[in-house]
């Protein structure tokens, strides 16, 4: 049986779980990137963040030639935290 109180939990459950892989993503994209980020916590788990999404884009286009914008697994997410972070730093050094 389905109630209200079961579907909110899943929803709240399912934003806990995106955080909690963003921040995993994050922290292992920063390990596996050699180089200095001074970005503490949140930033990591910003980056893990987008690279989820990032992730979640290019699988998406590269499975069902499709562009949506959506979360990716875990090795999703750390692949596309590992480019999101390369390109935070080509900016970077632009600016």
């Amino acid at each position: 049986m389905v109630t209200a109180t079961n579907t909110y939990l899943e929803e709240n459950l399912g934003i806990i779980v995106w955080l909690i892989i963003g921040l995993i993503a994050g922290f292992i994209a920063r390990a596996l990137v050699p180089g200095s980020d001074s970005m503490g916590v949140v930033g990591t788990l910003v980056l893990g963040l987008i690279g989820s999404l990032v992730g979640g884009f290019l699988g998406n286009l590269f499975v069902d030639g499709q562009m949506d914008i959506q979360a990716a697994g875990i090795i999703g997410s750390i692949i596309g935290a590992i480019l999101a972070l390369l390109i935070y730093r080509a900016m970077g050094r632009r600016v």
